[in-house]
């Protein structure tokens, strides 16, 4: 029950911000490993990256990749929050004296990110070429000419076998890491300041979870906006005949071509459509989740503990 929560919840928050998903995607690949000025800017605003797209590819193509964007929604969180809903049942990630405790929450959320990184990589690997894969004229980064979901995962097995289907997953690794951890710790932080401050408290509820998840948005996407960037590049490269990256070798070469053709903006490129999209999605995908585990508790948890002869 506590992986078809969190899958659920993340569903539901994933068809909304797809959109945004791929507008995100389509600005990191912009300007990839080119000194700024010396290439070609199709998408010069977040705004203009909607028209734009909706322009020439057609308002459709705004939620490319949608089935394995879903698909990847339902294995990354189903796994980690429904992991970490395991953990704070068993109150693995309190104090001793009841408190959430920081450095539990993150060990247990930078776990649980790990775990659903790998879960989910083959889905995040179609995602991301199908939602890069554009018109002629505004095309970014290396172009796959995929038709859907299973044509981009016959060509990743085809151009590695099975571990071709997780290239790219030691860079989703730490980025799920990182973003899962600040991202939890964070929004379990802010919902107890909010709910035992002295100034003003806002109790568990709606509000409560919107607040908490708008501030684990803005918190995820400064630390996991890097990591994205990295990710999305090793995930969308082309492979030569010996399977290996046509334009890195690894995580650290991938770091360093950047930092040395791109700079420290390199690595927040599409920063802006990154937090459109993972702050609205934090906050849909926390307020579902908060919704539909206490609905569950309501009428399946409580109901139980009535009737104890009762299967649910």
């Amino acid at each position: 029950m506590e992986f078809f929560i969190g899958a659920t919840s993340a569903i539901c928050a994933g068809f909304f911000t797809n959109p945004l998903e791929v507008v995100k995607t389509r600005f990191q690949l912009q300007g990839e490993l080119q000194k700024r000025g010396n290439y070609k800017v199709h998408y010069r605003s977040f705004i203009h990256a909607f028209y734009i797209i909706g322009k020439t590819e057609g308002l459709v193509s705004l939620q490319k990749g949608l089935v394995p964007a879903l698909g990847h929604q339902v294995l990354l969180n189903g796994v980690r929050l429904g992991g970490y809903q395991l953990a704070e049942d068993r109150h693995l990630n309190l104090r001793p004296d009841g408190q959430i405790s920081m450095w539990r929450t993150m060990v247990i959320g930078a776990i649980m990110g790990i775990a659903g990184s790998i879960s989910g990589s083959p889905l995040l690997l179609a995602k991301i070429r199908l939602q890069s894969q554009a018109a002629a004229s505004i095309a970014v980064g290396h172009q796959h000419k995929l038709e859907g979901l299973m044509s981009a995962l016959r060509e990743a097995f085809k151009q590695g076998g099975v571990v071709g289907l997780w290239r790219g997953c030691g860079a989703s690794m730490p980025r799920l890491a990182v973003g899962s951890a600040s991202q939890l710790t964070t929004f379990y932080l802010a919902k107890e300041y909010l709910a035992q401050n002295q100034y003003y408290r806002i109790k568990e509820g709606l509000l409560n979870t919107f607040l908490a998840s708008m501030l684990g948005g803005i918190v995820v996407a400064i630390f996991m906006g890097p990591l994205d960037v990295i990710s999305t590049r090793l995930y969308n490269q082309g492979v030569d005949k010996a399977g290996k990256g046509l334009l890195y070798s690894s995580y650290f070469d991938c770091v360093r071509k950047m930092w040395l053709s791109e700079g420290f903006s390199g690595f927040y490129k599409g920063i802006v459509p990154c937090y459109v999209r993972i702050g609205p999605h934090t906050v849909l995908c926390f307020v579902f989740w908060d919704t539909f585990k206490k609905l569950h508790e309501q009428y399946f948890v409580n109901a139980k503990s009535e009737r104890p002869d009762l299967k649910v």
